[in-house]
């Protein structure tokens, strides 16, 4: 399984985004202090937030990002998607007529790969970033 840096930091950015929300827009300089992420990577990873609509930003002394849309509307699914990110258990293709091994077949275990990918994917569309900001 690989879900990779940029996908957990873009949930934890959000979920720090949604839990302080009340304060209005939050610089991307908060979220790098308070969640230990490096400010040029939060601000790749908020250019893709923005352009997947989960974020919007304005500018100016008190400027920062705030969520689109309410927090019980995102899904973790949408935040780690936004990233170009999917959390993929098989080596092959799901629909490849290939197998895992590059071989003719799919291999012994690929049935059991397949169900935990879906179990996890599954997951992720299940959880909303408001359940985030309520296990704090």
């Amino acid at each position: 399984m690989k879900l990779t840096n940029k996908g957990r930091y873009a949930v934890m950015a959000m979920a720090d985004l949604a839990s302080n929300a009340k304060d209005g827009p939050i610089s991307l300089t908060e979220i790098s202090l308070r969640q230990n992420i490096s400010l040029a990577y939060l601000e790749q990873i908020f250019l893709k937030l923005k352009n997947n609509k989960l974020v919007k930003s304005s500018r100016g002394a008190n400027g920062g990002y705030v969520l689109e849309k309410p927090a019980s509307e995102i899904k973790l699914s949408n935040i780690i998607y936004a990233v170009d990110e999917e959390v993929r258990t098989l080596n092959c293709k799901k629909n490849s007529k290939r197998g895992c091994n590059n071989r003719s077949m799919k291999c012994i275990t690929h049935n059991l790969w397949d169900q935990l990918d879906q179990h996890i994917n599954g997951f992720f569309e299940k959880v909303k970033l408001q359940d985030l900001t309520k296990i704090n």
